[in-house]
């Protein structure tokens, strides 16, 4: 397969000229919406995720080929003590995934979403940012080649999601970098850690700070430095589908951190996202709050491997049947319209 792109900066091309929403669609669908047999915000937010929608796929779009893609990665920072969990059930995870037995599998199968499972490099765990970079520069593009690549042009809305022990840290340190704030403002229990083991992960992530400091300001090079391959797979993914006009719905703190890589890198470029949920991690909400989304579903979720998102395509689905098979007033015959 040819790969999307040969060096970095052609990322950074391609993120310097994101497609913008069809704005003649979406005002073709907030003219439609005033005319179904409802009151004027009845459906209400229902109404503004199908216009969002249209703007991206057109006036009277149909739903009806999402994708779930699940990137898995290893993490050098767990050395540092900051999961409850051993690196091996990364891949123990994955094979559950690929066999149908996690929750994602049952969530995309409910909503009618095909689901592709990446594992990169499991048995090469990316370097302990606390010391080193946590990807080489050809190791970065790989992973976002295998995220823009792994996306199904076909589709006509995407999930990513993630799994990765110690991944929560990465995602801390990232939206750390790139926010600010005080590492403990950032992490969380992640897979379950005790008091010791939150108090670790803050350290590991203002060690990864102390490191990398003066290093950071790029949002690419604070991914390389501090993130995961997932992570950067992710970041590839939700690029490649806004080339494509596929709207995403973002998962959780992993998710979303991998994602403000590219809205910090190109405003804008989450323009095609929507927070399908906002997680139980503690630094969900805050990264939320600084990218201005406001999620669709909070429902106390940690789980990742995309399953809020997932969860949250049914309510884009019912967005778009609505606002697609709705008759109109004058189609009705009802008086009002």
């Amino acid at each position: 397969m040819t790969r999307p792109f040969a060096t970095l900066t052609e990322f950074r091309q391609a993120l310097a000229r994101l497609p913008q929403p069809d704005a003649g669609a979406a005002e073709a669908a907030r003219a439609r919406d005033a005319m179904l047999t409802k009151p004027l915000g009845a459906l209400g937010r229902l109404e503004d995720i199908a216009i969002w929608y249209a703007g991206w796929r057109g006036p009277l779009p149909r739903l009806k080929a999402p994708q779930v893609i699940i990137f898995a990665g290893n993490h050098g920072v767990t050395s540092q003590g900051v999961s409850a969990f051993p690196q091996a059930v990364t891949a123990q995870m994955v094979e559950n995934f690929r066999t149908g037995g996690a929750a994602i599998n049952q969530l995309a199968e409910t909503f009618g979403a095909r689901i592709d499972i990446h594992a990169l490099n499991l048995d090469q765990p990316t370097a302990d940012f606390t010391e080193a970079p946590a990807m080489s520069e050809g190791e970065l593009l790989d992973a976002l080649c295998t995220g823009w690549a792994a996306v199904d042009p076909q589709a006509d809305l995407l999930v990513t999601g993630e799994m990765g022990i110690g991944n929560t840290t990465s995602a801390a340190a990232l939206a750390t970098a790139l926010y600010g704030g005080n590492p403990r403002d950032w992490v969380g229990r992640g897979t379950g850690v005790d008091d010791a083991g939150l108090g670790r992960k803050a350290a590991a992530v203002a060690a990864g700070l102390s490191c990398h400091r003066g290093q950071l300001l790029d949002p690419l090079e604070a991914l390389r430095r501090l993130g995961g391959r997932e992570l950067a797979a992710m970041a590839g993914a939700i690029a490649a589908a806004r080339t494509a006009r596929i709207p995403v719905l973002l998962d959780g703190f992993i998710c979303t951190a991998a994602a403000a890589v590219l809205e910090r890198a190109a405003p804008g470029a989450l323009d095609h996202a929507l927070a399908g949920h906002c997680s139980a991690e503690p630094g969900h909400e805050r990264l939320l709050a600084a990218l201005g989304k406001t999620p669709l579903l909070n429902l106390g979720l940690r789980l990742g491997e995309g399953s809020g998102a997932a969860l949250a395509i049914g309510i884009v689905q019912a967005a778009i049947a609505c606002h697609s098979g709705m008759a109109t007033f004058a189609e009705a015959g009802v008086s009002g319209g």
